[in-house]
């Protein structure tokens, strides 16, 4: 038989008056206390918008409007659960820490919920390095991978492997921002000798002389296209739904971009490592070198490589960032959070929402119901 689990904690309304009146930003849902101190950052609607609840009963606001919380939120939640709230809940506490006239006990279907953030009886052991362990998950892989837990993950044994695969966010303009000037002023000065030529492979007599007044304009299409490389890579090999009985292809998906979504404010995890993005953007050089003139396709790379490091930036600012509310940034991090927390298998661009228009992968318009 089973040890019956350690009972829960409980504070009075004047011990959690005193833990907000210190900054702490409690929240509850009936009786049940969160400690959202640590998440105040990453709320996707901004931090002075969770604050302004500290104390309060957010059980209402987890239904909306303006929206209703995914199940992954809700589940999200309990991570931060601290205790119960003891006393009478209709007694008043500055901040609202106690002001409900009922208090909810959590109902059924949440607690099923809770099994599956009880990091103690997860398919994995979370106490050793997970990259070996999720292959065996198998036909269960896909739902755990995108039931998210606000905690660090490791993948490999060796310290140095582990080293290699994660970096913290500014290794990227560090690293990148330097190659790119580089290469832009390299491919600028060849483009000016004016002996680049388009399509001298196939004739000489209609060959394009390529000028380096068309410079500018390369390196923009370059940006503009790493935009659609970044859409089709997210959506068609880092949301592929790999096959339960491919232990590999399983470790593969988790390697490029499972970890991401099953911790997604591990922020040593964002953005790319420099010895993995190395071997993309190794390719993709390779790639321009082959199809077009070297001037002409090094200066799309070169635009590409900061539309690379952009995006980058971008995809850690949706995530630890509090962008102004109407602000374009805010509704690119609305339209990521619902990538993440509620609709997986749309809004797949991090830097534009142009490519899911056109290919319609908008993550869904929640249904608002209509006031009388």
């Amino acid at each position: 038989m089973a040890p019956a689990p350690p009972p829960a904690a409980s504070f009075s309304p004047a011990e959690v008056q005193r833990r907000l009146a210190a900054g702490d930003c409690w929240v509850r849902r009936g009786a049940r206390l969160y400690d959202l101190t640590g998440f105040v950052r990453h709320h996707p609607g901004g931090e002075q918008l969770l604050r302004a609840r500290a104390g309060q009963d957010v059980s209402a606001d987890l239904d909306g409007p303006p929206h209703r919380h995914s199940a992954n939120a809700r589940r999200w939640l309990e991570q931060y659960y601290v205790g119960e709230l003891r006393g009478d809940p209709q007694e008043p506490v500055e901040n609202g820490a106690a002001t409900s006239v009922e208090t909810q006990k959590t109902d059924p279907e949440m607690e099923l919920r809770l099994k599956v953030v009880d990091l103690d009886k997860d398919l994995v052991d979370w106490k050793k390095p997970l990259l070996w362990q999720v292959g065996q998950l198998g036909e269960k892989y896909y739902e755990w991978v995108h039931q998210p837990v606000s905690r660090p993950i490791r993948l490999f044994h060796s310290d140095f492997i582990e080293s290699l695969s994660k970096t913290v966010w500014y290794s990227v303009p560090i690293i990148w921002v330097p190659l790119v000037l580089y290469l832009s002023w390299s491919y600028y000065g060849t483009l000016a000798q004016g002996n680049v030529r388009l399509f001298k492979s196939f004739t000489s007599e209609y060959s394009v002389v390529v000028r380096e007044s068309m410079f500018p304009g390369l390196f923009v299409l370059g940006m503009f296209l790493w935009s659609l490389i970044e859409y089709f890579i997210h959506r068609f090999l880092f949301h592929m739904k790999p096959s339960g009985d491919s232990y590999y292809l399983i470790m593969l998906h988790f390697a490029l971009h499972g970890q991401h979504h099953k911790a997604p404010f591990d922020g040593s995890r964002l953005v790319f490592p420099p010895v993995p993005a190395s071997l993309m953007i190794g390719f993709f050089y390779v790639l321009s070198w082959l199809i077009l003139p070297e001037a002409v396709g090094g200066t799309l790379f070169a635009g590409g490589l900061l539309g690379y490091v952009l995006y980058d930036m971008m995809h850690y600012y949706l995530h630890f960032g509090s962008p102004h509310k109407g602000s374009y940034l805010y509704s690119m991090k609305a339209h990521h959070v619902k990538h993440h927390f509620a609709h997986q298998q749309s809004g797949f661009g991090i830097s534009t929402k142009l490519w899911d228009y056109l290919f319609h992968t908008l993550t869904p318009e929640e249904q608002r119901p209509k006031t009388q």
